[in-house]
């Protein structure tokens, strides 16, 4: 499985090895260490052959570790308003497992491309559930959602609807006597 982001409370890494853990498979985490007494504390302590800790990636890593993975762990514990990490993962043919907040629910469908749990217990509960899962069916979601040029249509489809808008006649209100 991977992990694949900063190191900080907000983010999970301690979750993520925790369900690592319980479901005994292996971690890969991968991101900077933004709070260095988090990862001291928490994550360094239970580093070892099974959770390893492979620092910042760039692109080319970045989709060897995703596509790889099982699974991508994403416990987050603040509302995240999109989640580069979700779509790279599935765009990379892997399921992922994210916790409900922020836009989880809009970015995963549950079944389709992953799951939204509530905790890592359920998270781990999910795992079972994952190899149900297309990788081929992952990407598909990203081909149809999230590519550039699905955006620049969406966008082009926006501004010709203001634009249809302002060519509309304005209606006035009758004048009140």
């Amino acid at each position: 499985m991977a992990y694949f982001g900063c190191i900080h409370p907000d983010k999970g890494t301690r979750e993520a090895i925790e369900a690592a853990k319980q479901a005994g498979m292996k971690l890969l985490i991968a991101g900077i260490i933004q709070d260095r007494d988090y990862y001291e504390r928490y994550v360094a302590p239970e580093l070892s052959g099974d959770i390893r800790y492979i620092g910042s990636v760039g692109p080319a890593e970045r989709n060897e570790v995703l596509g790889r993975a099982y699974a991508l762990l994403h416990p987050i514990y603040f509302d995240e308003p999109f989640g580069f990490s979700v779509v790279e993962a599935m765009a990379c043919g892997t399921p992922v497992l994210a916790f409900r907040r922020g836009s989880m629910p809009e970015l995963i469908q549950d079944g389709r491309n992953g799951y939204v749990v509530s905790g890592v217990n359920e998270m781990v509960e999910r795992l079972a559930d994952i190899a149900g899962i297309s990788r081929e069916g992952c990407r598909r979601t990203v081909e149809e959602r999230f590519t550039r040029e699905r955006m620049v249509r969406d966008y082009i489809s926006v501004y010709r609807e203001i634009l249809a808008a302002r060519k509309a006649p304005e209606r006035r209100e009758p004048a009140m006597s």
